[in-house]
């Protein structure tokens, strides 16, 4: 399985001049080097012998804020989370949760993937998708063979 990757030299994008004191200026990590402003989040993928596992990090959403497509061998995920339009809330001195949409593509081998039986479920923040293996796509356990 490999991931769709952006280049190595995509440098974040320098914050908005009128905003650059209320920045942490150096924290360039806050924006996860994506130039829209907006937060990418973090995978975890782990291939075993009948499956792949993808685990997208993605606190504070619900399940219906999620859409997940398959289209050819690309796996699209995406969110959106309504943002409402809260009131300075007294108390707060600086509140930095995000929950701004996403999109992120993953390239899975092509005539491995079985279809019909990836799985998905959203718990404690964490997206994890099941994406099973044809059996003609397993690797085989090695066999001894003896010599006569």
């Amino acid at each position: 399985m490999s991931l769709i990757k952006r280049s190595r030299f995509n440098f974040p994008a320098l914050p908005d001049f009128n905003d650059f004191f209320g920045q942490d200026f150096f924290n360039w990590r806050n924006n996860n080097f994506s130039p829209t402003r907006t937060t990418i989040p973090s995978l975890n993928v782990n291939e075993t012998q009948d499956h792949y596992t993808i685990e997208v990090a993605a606190p504070g959403m619900e399940k219906k804020d999620f859409n997940i497509e398959l289209d050819g061998n690309t796996l699209n995920i995406s969110s959106s989370k309504e943002v409402r339009d809260e009131k300075e809330e007294e108390g707060y001195s600086r509140k930095e949760f995000s929950y701004q949409s996403f999109h992120r593509s993953i390239a899975l081998p092509k005539d491995v993937v079985d279809e019909e039986k990836i799985e998905a479920k959203y718990k404690d923040g964490i997206l994890q998708l099941t994406i099973p293996k044809k059996e003609e796509a397993k690797q085989k356990s090695s066999k001894r063979i003896e010599i006569t």
